[in-house]
């Protein structure tokens, strides 16, 4: 693959992930709606489109159309920066998660995945350090939230952004902790070699050989610190509106304020797709058919076990109620870390003696 082949190929498959992704972002919101209006006996929309599947439309309307409103008081470089920082590292995180091996489309084999490393040969290959630039870019977001809360000038919202700063700095420590032991059974930071890894034998002769089983308690950690990494019911404090009137985004409106919920809900498909290709085997999946139905249903399969935890994402909402911040902490640093450090050690004891 010649350097401009690769460029045009970059630059298709950046446009076609975004599309999907901020489609799907829209159509979260409706799946959301209906599943909690369901949920709690009620309709949700209908009155937008059929069924009210217009009704993300609608609302991406109102947000570019709504008057956008800037206070006297602000810092307006932070304050118009905080939403653009949340939402650009949320799309980073996206960028190094592969979602296949790769597809042939006219003679030109492409990995699914929006980046790569090219080699002088035109060989593109996997970056082998996915997992740290996403805790990476999942970290700087971070700065995104605090932002928002000090640049508004308000104290509403500088409550908000410093309890979503604390509660976010103290999972993703346990968050990054639970893929250890993944780490350790794979030997291996990129993500295609660790869902590869998963592909090799079963257990028992028939169970997949997915990292849930070896790993239960590392994904239970990784589930919670999830939770909370992406601001999300049990753990959505830093928007309590008992608490905070809305938190970090008190001052903002039209479509800075939408920017951070669409940083919310890309970082709910960045977590669900790292569950997915830590866990639960990536794309793997029984293929069938013709060679090109079964260069596409990798696809499908990631794309279920994916929706699974945007599902579990919803389900939760509509049945846990909200924690008590001196809880959420708590369950942070004295549960979920020592927990995350004890699998660390019994893991790697257990890699050690089969070595």
């Amino acid at each position: 693959m010649t350097l401009t082949t690769y460029i045009v190929v970059a630059v298709i498959k950046i446009i076609v992930v975004v599309f999907i992704m901020l489609t799907g972002v829209a159509y979260t919101t409706l799946l959301e709606r209906k599943v909690v209006a369901r949920i709690q006996n009620r309709w949700g929309p209908t009155r937008v489109g059929p069924f009210g599947l217009l009704q993300p439309l609608a609302d991406g309307v109102k947000f570019i159309l709504k008057e956008d409103m800037i206070p006297d008081s602000v810092h307006k470089g932070l304050y118009i920066l905080a939403p653009m920082l949340a939402l650009a590292m949320s799309l980073v995180a996206i960028a190094v998660i592969p979602f296949g091996n790769s597809i042939t489309v006219g003679g030109t084999t492409t990995a699914l995945q929006i980046t790569g490393v090219a080699h002088a040969t035109g060989a593109i290959s996997d970056i082998n350090i996915g997992i740290l630039i996403i805790l990476g870019a999942t970290s700087i977001g971070v700065y995104g939230v605090a932002l928002a809360g000090w640049s508004s000038n308000s104290k509403y919202s500088l409550l908000g952004s410093l309890r979503a700063s604390a509660q976010m700095i103290s999972y993703e420590l346990a968050l990054g902790l639970s893929l250890v032991g993944v780490l350790l059974l794979a030997g291996s930071l990129s993500l295609r070699d660790i869902v590869n890894a998963q592909g090799q034998n079963a257990w028992f002769g028939f169970v997949p050989h997915w990292y849930i089983f070896p790993q239960c308690i590392g994904f239970f950690i990784y589930l919670m610190a999830a939770f909370a990494e992406t601001n999300r019911i049990p753990f959505d404090l830093p928007e309590a509106e008992t608490e905070l009137v809305a938190g970090y985004h008190t001052e903002y409106s039209s479509m800075k304020f939408a920017m951070f919920f669409m940083a919310e809900y890309l970082n709910m498909f960045t977590v669900g797709s790292l569950a997915t290709l830590l866990f639960f085997g990536g794309w793997r999946g029984p293929l069938f058919g013709p060679p090109l139905l079964q260069s596409l249903l990798p696809v499908l399969w990631f794309a279920i076990k994916v929706f699974f935890f945007i599902f579990l994402y919803i389900w939760i909402r509509g049945t846990l109620p909200r924690f008590r911040y001196d809880q959420l902490m708590a369950f942070g640093w004295k549960f979920l870390l020592p927990l995350a450090l004890a699998n660390i050690v019994v893991t790697s004891l257990i890699v050690a003696l089969r070595a």
